[in-house]
Protein backbone atom coordinates (compact mmCIF):
# COMPACT_ATOMS: atom_id res chain seq x y z
CA UNK A 1 0.00 0.00 0.00
CA UNK A 2 1.63 3.07 -0.90
CA UNK A 3 0.97 6.46 1.22
CA UNK A 4 0.48 9.24 -0.75
CA UNK A 5 1.30 12.34 0.87
CA UNK A 6 0.40 16.23 -0.23
CA UNK A 7 2.42 18.77 1.05
CA UNK A 8 2.51 22.44 0.50
CA UNK A 9 5.49 23.68 -0.20
CA UNK A 10 8.70 21.81 -1.14
CA UNK A 11 10.56 19.61 1.67
CA UNK A 12 13.70 18.04 2.19
CA UNK A 13 14.08 14.11 3.32
CA UNK A 14 14.70 15.05 6.97
CA UNK A 15 11.32 17.49 7.27
CA UNK A 16 9.79 14.37 5.81
CA UNK A 17 10.98 12.18 8.58
CA UNK A 18 10.51 15.15 11.00
CA UNK A 19 6.65 15.69 9.72
CA UNK A 20 5.64 12.14 9.55
CA UNK A 21 6.75 11.45 13.08
CA UNK A 22 9.43 9.37 12.28
CA UNK A 23 12.02 10.97 14.39
CA UNK A 24 10.98 13.88 17.27
CA UNK A 25 13.53 16.57 16.04
CA UNK A 26 14.90 17.18 13.00
CA UNK A 27 18.66 17.07 14.67
CA UNK A 28 18.06 13.32 15.13
CA UNK A 29 17.64 13.11 10.46
CA UNK A 30 21.26 12.21 10.30
CA UNK A 31 21.30 9.63 13.07
CA UNK A 32 18.32 7.98 12.12
CA UNK A 33 20.10 8.16 8.41
CA UNK A 34 22.77 6.39 9.66
CA UNK A 35 21.01 3.59 11.40
CA UNK A 36 17.72 2.86 8.92
CA UNK A 37 18.10 2.54 5.06
CA UNK A 38 15.90 4.47 2.82
CA UNK A 39 15.09 3.93 -0.73
CA UNK A 40 14.22 7.29 -2.65
CA UNK A 41 12.47 6.02 -5.90
CA UNK A 42 14.81 2.71 -5.84
CA UNK A 43 17.53 4.04 -5.16
CA UNK A 44 19.76 4.20 -1.34
CA UNK A 45 19.58 7.74 -0.01
CA UNK A 46 20.93 9.21 3.73
CA UNK A 47 21.24 12.57 2.63
CA UNK A 48 18.18 14.26 5.03
CA UNK A 49 19.03 17.67 2.91
CA UNK A 50 17.68 15.89 -0.08
CA UNK A 51 14.58 17.88 -1.90
CA UNK A 52 11.89 15.28 -2.56
CA UNK A 53 10.14 16.36 -5.90
CA UNK A 54 6.73 15.97 -6.86
CA UNK A 55 5.67 11.92 -7.86
CA UNK A 56 9.06 11.03 -5.84
CA UNK A 57 8.78 7.22 -4.03
CA UNK A 58 9.75 6.81 -0.35
CA UNK A 59 10.59 3.47 1.06
CA UNK A 60 10.79 3.69 4.80
CA UNK A 61 10.74 1.13 7.90
CA UNK A 62 8.34 -1.33 5.53
CA UNK A 63 6.09 1.47 4.00
CA UNK A 64 5.57 3.51 0.76
CA UNK A 65 5.22 7.08 0.42
CA UNK A 66 4.48 8.95 -2.93
CA UNK A 67 5.16 12.97 -2.48
CA UNK A 68 3.03 15.28 -4.46
CA UNK A 69 2.71 18.95 -3.92
CA UNK A 70 -0.64 21.11 -4.21
CA UNK A 71 -1.32 23.16 -6.84
CA UNK A 72 -1.85 26.44 -6.85
CA UNK A 73 -3.98 27.74 -9.57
Amino acid sequence: MINIIELDKEITLGQFLKSEGIISTGGQAKWYLQDHPVVLNGEPENRRGKKLLQDDLLEIEGETYQITYKTTE
